[in-house]
């Protein structure tokens, strides 16, 4: 409770001095696991502009309806043509549209990080009673369930309609399967690298344009490379070529191991002992991800 004393100035005028009385907090303390699930479910909510302006909501659900509406599209034709499969495959589906994906991710990522670095906000989330690593795994994970629902959506969409037009349910629950495996390893993926690269610079249009610049221009160089290669009838190199692209990586481990149809010049994707390499890149990749993020903000919040 406000004390106020009276005191007299040397000018004679009647001035108070208010003693606040500042009290320690006596209430419950959730903790670190309270407080990274919060920076968890903000991320994710800001992630498609939830709890934001209008403006903030616009691309990132314009890019949600871009991803949807083409396996829509499919369902309805499959339906109305009485069909016996789906026109794209589960696990074709992300490939196909990862030009999307890859703007998705270059739009949010630095949303998520490069606004506390800009403002120097890192420091205070270490201040108490959240961690380096508290912080680090809520980004990844929130961007990378972002994403999981951005891929996995459409492909929840096409199970949906292949249902609804009677094809054969073991094969569309295999495929749906396999789509979200597919899809779960590209999130995690493109997630780490977008975070690592956005986390570079305090300036979003800067991230923006790197996280583009390393998505897209990687996989149009591999695909150019790939396309000479099989011109040139050394079909050996194409799988290898592969393994310096993102989205071609995804691809090979895919068609490797979960059936998928390669998108590889001539679709001749990786044998098995190479899938083994493609899928052991990828995780090495996620894994590197996660710890260069960990330095990195080991750094920023000394």
């Amino acid at each position: 409770m406000a004390v106020e004393h009276p005191v007299t100035a040397p000018s004679g005028d009647q001035t108070r001095i208010h003693n606040i009385g500042y009290r320690s907090y006596d209430g419950p303390r959730l903790g670190r696991a309270y407080a990274r699930r919060s920076l968890y479910s903000q991320s994710l909510r800001g992630a498609y502009g939830l709890g934001r302006s209008v403006k903030s909501k616009v691309l990132p659900m314009l890019l949600f309806v871009v991803m949807c509406v083409p396996a829509a599209i499919m369902v309805a034709v499959a339906v109305a043509t009485k069909a016996n499969e789906l026109p794209v495959d589960y696990t074709r589906y992300a490939i196909v549209m990862q030009a999307v994906i890859s703007l998705y991710v270059a739009s949010q990522a630095p949303q998520s990080v490069s606004r506390d670095l800009r403002f120097k906000t890192v420091p205070l989330y270490f201040s108490r009673p959240i961690e380096t690593a508290d912080y680090v795994r809520a980004k990844f994970a929130a961007l990378a369930s972002a994403l999981f629902v951005l891929t996995a959506a459409p492909l929840l969409v096409l199970y949906i309609g292949a249902l609804l037009a009677t094809l054969d349910f073991a094969d569309q629950t295999k495929g749906f399967a396999q789509g979200l495996v597919s899809v779960a390893l590209l999130s995690l993926l493109f997630a780490g690298l977008g975070l690592v690269i956005a986390s570079v610079t305090p300036r979003r249009g800067f991230g923006i344009a790197a996280v583009i610049a390393v998505l897209t221009i990687s996989y149009g160089a591999v695909s150019t490379l790939q396309a000479i290669a099989d011109a040139q009838n050394s079909t050996g190199s194409i799988p290898w070529i592969g393994l310096f692209s993102p989205v071609t990586l995804i691809d090979g481990a895919q068609s490797a191991f979960l059936g998928a149809t390669s998108a590889f010049p001539g679709g001749i994707g990786p044998s098995n002992g190479e899938g083994v390499v493609y899928v052991l890149v990828v995780l090495g990749l996620i894994a590197a991800s996660y710890g260069l993020l960990m330095r990195r903000y080991r750094r920023v919040g000394l």
